[in-house]
């Protein structure tokens, strides 16, 4: 009852006035960045960022403003991959694999219905798991000392390098730079300056905004402009604008496998609406087997991993409210936000500011009906603004961008760093090193070493501490399994294919 209480106030707080307008506002302002190609849900929510907190909104109307966006930009990756097969963002590329071949087959109105009303369900399951499971996830995460979230964070790693594919090594290499970044600046337990080059702007460490900006924001627009979009594959006639009862009842069992996964799979530290569309998309493949067309239009492969995109949005907010460490790149970007209100999401969020929490959880319920009803009638409408040219798309970009980080501490420095770390994250996404596990390195950084050396300190250096408690021993054992499993049972599956030829 007392979760249906808190619930009850959250909606309280989610349909005044001003925090319905700002849902419904980021709700559009997220479709229309997640559906252009070369942007998603970190650069909405980072560009947005200092904006917010410019306009002195309350903390409770900020977030909701980037949950907003958040869920609007994995709505909206599947109009561009649809219709384009350009995804929108990352979690949409598994969408082109059916979304495309339908479009042209005369099916585009049909598969940007369903991939919406897919969302919609994964979105609504994904807070529905928030309500009965956050609670309980804020009561036992009380019994984490400083070994305790150590160990957290060195499984949130583990889920970074563990299910980046064949390319764990890479992953492991973004989050150590990522990790090195963070020890920029005043040490918080020794009061010396590291790293700073004697230079008084990085005294301070180097700013998360310029960070994020620069790695995602600038090296977007660097590789927009190598690769040269053009819209002419643009697709105009969408014939039946809706799914039929039939078509829903094909893929309902479908969509609700994928969101229930895609939710599990969000609440993993570092795993990402990437990872659960690709995760979904395969199952439902598998589980269709000879009678499925996946690859060819089938319009399974389109409700599924759009299902699994927004219920893993929902779930990266678990980890990120009820033990402060972020389940994705976007709610790493987002924690920054309330850092920006010196709030501290952990267990006690709960208590000291629920508000804020279940007003945030309320609002999710809200911006996705906002979101459907959104998406549905104003297809066409997103559909023109993909032919925005590059001439005019990629100066609105980096102007947004300057301005955002120009905004914090108003000097050049700042603009520099920023340019300084789009060049160095174009390189590094040139030769397939992730962004997501070096940002979520940034900020978990400090995190870890200050519990690191907490938990250090109660035993005057010993490190026994580390695997004491029963939680610890178990994140440690999940962590390792994480690390040696996937590259295990890829070297199997390998072998089988080399017996079989």
């Amino acid at each position: 009852m007392d979760t249906l209480q808190y619930l009850l106030n959250g909606f309280g707080v989610a349909l005044t006035v001003t925090n319905l307008v700002v849902a419904a506002l980021g709700a559009l302002i997220g479709t229309i960045v997640g559906m252009l190609p070369g942007l998603g849900p970190i650069n909405g929510v980072a560009i947005l960022m200092p904006i917010a907190f410019a306009l002195k909104l309350p903390p409770e109307t900020a977030l909701i403003l980037l949950a907003a966006v958040y869920m609007g930009c994995e709505f909206g990756g599947r109009i561009s991959a649809i219709l384009l097969n350009v995804p929108g963002d990352a979690g949409a590329i598994m969408t082109t694999l059916d979304g495309y071949p339908m479009a042209k087959a005369g099916q585009a109105g049909v598969a940007l219905s369903i991939s919406a009303w897919s969302s919609f369900i994964g979105g609504m399951v994904a807070t529905t798991g928030f309500v009965l499971f956050a609670p309980l996830l804020a009561r036992w995460a009380l019994a984490f000392g400083p070994a305790e979230y150590f160990a957290l964070m060195v499984f949130a790693f583990a889920c970074i390098t563990g299910l980046m594919g064949d390319a764990p090594m890479k992953a492991a290499l973004a989050a150590v730079i990522g990790l090195a970044l963070a020890t920029v600046g005043l040490d918080s337990n020794s009061g010396v300056y590291r790293f700073t080059a004697d230079n008084v702007h990085l005294s301070d460490g180097i700013q998360f905004i310029v960070v994020v900006i620069g790695l995602f924001s600038v090296s977007e627009v660097l590789l927009m402009l190598e690769q040269h979009f053009q819209s002419s594959g643009m697709i105009k006639s969408t014939g039946r604008s809706m799914f039929n009862l039939r078509e829903l009842a094909h893929t309902w069992w479908g969509t609700v496998r994928s969101s229930v996964v895609g939710f599990v799979v969000g609440v993993l530290p570092g795993a990402g609406a990437t990872i659960a569309s690709a995760m979904t998309y395969t199952m439902e493949k598998n589980i269709a087997g000879a009678s499925g067309t996946f690859g060819k239009g089938d319009i399974r492969g389109v409700a599924a991993p759009e299902a699994a995109n927004n219920a893993s949005a929902g779930g990266s907010f678990v980890p990120m409210l009820t033990l402060g460490v972020p389940g994705s790149g976007t709610t790493a970007v987002m924690m920054g936000a309330l850092a920006l209100y010196n709030i501290t999401p952990g267990p006690a969020l709960f208590t000291q500011n629920p508000n804020l929490v279940w007003g945030l959880i309320a609002s999710m319920f809200v911006a996705n009906v906002l979101l459907l009803v959104m998406n549905i009638p104003l297809v066409g409408v997103f559909s023109s603004m993909l032919r925005t040219p590059n001439w005019l798309l990629v100066p609105g970009i980096l102007a947004v961008s300057t301005v955002g980080v120009y905004s914090v501490h108003a000097t050049t420095f700042d603009l520099t760093l920023m340019a300084v770390f789009g060049v160095v994250g174009y390189l590094l996404r040139k030769q397939g090193v992730p962004m997501a596990p070096l940002i979520l390195g940034f900020v978990l950084g400090e995190m870890m070493e200050q519990n690191l050396r907490r938990a250090l300190s109660i035993t005057n250096g010993e490190l026994g501490i580390l695997l004491e408690s029963p939680i610890s021993k178990g994140l440690w054992l999940i962590a390792v399994l994480m690390v040696v499993v996937p590259p295990l049972l890829r070297l199997r599956r390998r072998r089988l294919a080399a017996q079989a030829a």
